[in-house]
């Protein structure tokens, strides 16, 4: 079985950048940016779709620890935990109503059996002050210290941490239908943490074995929160990948090529209950399925990254046609974007592959600007730059990237218009 390589966390190094580009400096103020209009109709319906926006941000939230034994924490890295409110409010002020935001497991469940939810309810608070939904991810690659993935113990601390943080996020909730990531990119966590030993738990030709350890626990977590709301709806978040081989390649080369794109699958497979069943998974596992897509997301079968635009590189549109096809569910962009000043463009072609993937009748609910705001690398503490919200170096202030902020007005406005036709 072949990895599901996706090199999303430390793209290559974009050139320094000591000023932000055209930006809005708005450090917690109410930005002077009208805000414009996100929430799109689905297909053959005049109403709103599933989200409260259909153009999206996420916070990034990961929360492993390194080969070298540091634990990372993005969230206070970016001091994204103390600025939440803050931070929800300005995307809420440039149309962003819906965002992806991360629990952190191993800081709330530090001793086994006791919560602590001090790290959790002033976010839950700022979402709610600011007026956004949050689609939350109950594990974000991030563990207690004390817990053994690979173990039976794993997956029944997960279910109970799930069950208890439905409760809060119910008590919280004023009565919104809750939308939940159990386990963030499976397939990427076993590729990285069970295969090569980049990132905990450190497995080198294990992750086929993490991968279901990952898999069982999303289905339990699913079966742990719908105990506490049975209206909680579920996102996956797996990467969304082409792998291919030049036509004069060897057959062998092209079989293991489509090996290893097939692999993607395999995490929603057993969460679907079609592959590997003894896990537990069912149908009714798999609701929302949510893909990641990146600029690296192509791939030549053990070689280099499909350039954009070479000719074997395949529209967007027909990935997520090919995944729709699949599963038969609505789908969700996930995670997208671009480091530098190549996130205005990159956004136009994934809004623009999407529109025409809608026009095909692909139910693709929603966009998610993925890291939304600047963060460090996991690898180095380099200041990434993307999104729409630039922060400084000191992670004190933001600003809006007003040329990310113009793109999103005009693919909103696009695809408002395209909803408007019945798309």
């Amino acid at each position: 079985m072949e990895d599901d390589r996706t090199l999303r966390p430390n793209w290559p190094a974009a050139p320094p950048q000591d000023d932000v580009p055209r930006a809005a400096i708005s450090p917690y103020g109410t930005s002077p940016i009208a805000s414009f209009p996100n929430a799109l109709p689905r297909k053959g319906q005049d109403g709103p779709g599933l989200f409260r926006s259909f153009l999206m941000g996420g916070f990034e939230g990961s929360s492993h620890r390194r080969a070298d034994g540091q634990q990372l924490d993005l969230i206070a890295a970016t001091r994204h935990d103390e600025h939440a409110f803050a931070d929800y409010r300005m995307l809420r002020d440039h149309g962003i109503g819906t965002v992806r935001d991360a629990l952190r497991w191993h800081l709330i469940e530090a001793e086994p059996g006791c919560y602590d939810w001090s790290s959790l309810l002033p976010m839950l608070d700022g979402a709610r002050r600011a007026g956004v939904q949050v689609i939350w991810d109950l594990c974000h690659y991030g563990i207690p210290h004390d817990l053994d993935i690979w173990s039976p113990d794993f997956l029944n601390r997960f279910a109970r941490f799930a069950a208890a943080a439905a409760r809060v996020i119910q008590a919280e909730g004023r009565g919104e239908v809750p939308f939940y990531c159990p386990v963030n990119e499976m397939s990427f966590w076993a590729w990285a943490g069970g295969d090569h030993g980049r990132m905990h738990p450190f497995g080198v030709g294990r992750g086929p074995e993490l991968k279901r350890q990952l898999a069982q626990a999303f289905i339990a977590a699913v079966g742990a929160v719908r105990g506490v709301d049975p209206r909680a709806r579920f996102i996956t978040a797996e990467p969304l990948i082409h792998v291919t081989t030049p036509p004069e390649g060897p057959e062998d080369a092209k079989a293991g090529a489509e090996e290893h794109r097939l692999a993607q699958f395999e995490a929603c497979d057993m969460v679907a209950g079609r592959l590997a069943p003894e896990l537990g998974g069912n149908e009714g596992c798999l609701d929302i399925v949510g893909v990641n897509f990146y600029p690296e997301n192509q791939l030549f079968r053990g070689g280099a990254t499909i350039p954009f635009g070479h000719w074997l590189y395949r529209p967007l549109r027909l990935l997520l046609a090919d995944v729709h096809a699949r599963y038969n569910r609505p789908l969700l962009l996930t995670e997208t974007g671009a480091e530098g000043g190549n996130g205005p463009g990159w956004l136009g072609y994934v809004a623009g592959e999407v529109r025409a993937a809608r026009r095909a009748g692909v139910p693709v609910e929603g966009i998610c600007l993925y890291p939304v705001m600047d963060y460090p690398g996991w690898n180095d503490d380099r200041h990434c730059r993307c999104g729409l919200i630039r922060a400084d170096c000191g992670w004190r202030s933001r600003a809006v990237d007003m040329d990310l902020h113009d793109q999103l007005a005009e693919e909103a406005a696009l695809l408002s218009a395209s909803a408007g036709k019945r798309l």
